[in-house]
């Protein structure tokens, strides 16, 4: 048998044209679009580069080395590939015929190292009070979901609001494909499978889910919500299981409890709509929701309290804590904006008192002037 790390290298030699890329700290992802064509994205920017492939064939024989490494098959009948190289980054890979203009590949660049809450501060991505407060909301064990689109900072600011889970408690993450990186000892990692060519040998998020109720989890984190799981997690998120932490595709608050709604009614459980609405609206308390702006950068636009659903008008009603103001783009072309509470006091506020936590007084400042009794 070949040892792995021989097998690794011999991929990297495969991939010989964008190794370089691999190797640097600053790509965050290698987009190849034919042998011919290879972006790279640096801080949020796409750039052409240089590189090339020697042919089609040389491109379709790294991918093939890729799929041997990662114990799957790629070829016409089986024209996509998604699985992980040797560093840990992330691989997507299309073949012609689905790839008409030759074969496609994304790869998301893994990093080890993990960016916690002091670094995104350093970045701006949100401000001091927003992360005391959600210092407060995480440790009360409110269920928390992360959305953004995609290349937005999802699982980053998943990885660093881990850092606010109590050492004492035991964590278990599932996901398809290992990149959450939580800042706590006591973590266990479970990770879906595909079937094999047969069909044979699938372990979904819903398998790993189930069992993980049964595991003495004090807090569950799911990398992705994408299926009918949705509907298990958020049963779970009712019935005494808080803290959760998830992340979803979704471009703002509100829309996100549709997303979940929707990956919800694809479960097999005939649940009302109603009742299925009631349901999400208990269960998540909190949405955090992180875009790309137009210069790159990653931020957090709003942090949102769930409070309920209205029957009546068919929406979920939640409450803007924090939302990031514009106020237009600079002579660099960078984006200026400020995260700043609004001056709601969430209505958590008990729970965060039960466990001895409060937020800090930038809320409550912003609280009084919105009612007019001005600081102080």
């Amino acid at each position: 048998m070949i040892p792995r790390e021989v097998f690794a290298e011999t991929l990297l030699e495969f991939l010989a044209p964008v190794r370089p890329y691999l190797e640097d700290p600053t790509v965050s992802d290698i987009l190849i679009n034919g042998p011919f064509q290879v972006y790279v994205e640096r801080r949020g920017r796409l750039e052409l580069t240089p590189v090339k492939f020697d042919s089609k064939e040389a491109l379709v024989a790294a991918l093939r080395n890729a799929a041997q490494f990662v114990g799957k098959h790629i070829d016409e009948e089986h024209p996509v590939l998604e699985g992980r190289l040797p560093d840990g980054s992330r691989i997507e890979a299309i073949l012609p015929p689905a790839a008409p203009d030759g074969p496609c590949v994304a790869i998301r660049r893994f990093f080890r190292e993990t960016l916690t809450i002091e670094r995104l501060l350093d970045l701006d991505a949100f401000t001091v009070p927003a992360a005391q407060s959600l210092h407060a909301l995480v440790a009360a064990k409110l269920n928390v979901l992360v959305a953004g689109g995609t290349g937005s900072g999802k699982t980053s600011m998943l990885n660093a609001l881990s850092s606010f889970i109590p050492a004492a408690e035991r964590v278990v993450v599932i996901e398809d494909s290992k990149e959450v990186q939580l800042q706590r000892d006591h973590v266990v990692h479970l990770e879906a499978r595909p079937p094999d060519p047969r069909g044979r040998g699938a372990v979904s998020i819903r398998d790993l889910f189930r069992a993980t109720l049964r595991m003495r989890p004090d807090r569950i984190v799911i990398g992705e919500i994408r299926g009918g799981e949705a509907l298990d997690i958020v049963q779970a998120m009712t019935s005494g299981h808080g803290g959760c932490l998830a992340t979803l595709h979704a471009t703002y608050p509100r829309d996100t409890l549709s997303r979940l709604e929707t990956m919800a009614m694809m479960s097999d459980v005939d649940l009302p709509l109603a009742a299925l609405r009631t349901q999400i609206a208990s269960a998540v308390n909190l949405v955090v929701q992180v875009a790309r702006l137009s210069d790159g950068t990653r931020k957090v636009t709003h942090l949102s309290e769930v409070t309920g659903f209205d029957a009546k008008s068919g929406a979920y009603e939640l409450d803007d804590l924090f939302v990031r103001r514009f106020d237009g783009v600079d002579g660099d072309g960078s984006v200026t904006s400020a995260l700043v509470p609004t001056g709601v006091v969430p209505r958590c506020l008990p729970q965060l008192h039960e466990h001895g936590l409060d937020l800090p007084a930038a809320v409550y400042d912003a609280a009084r002037l919105r009612d007019g009794s001005g600081p102080g």
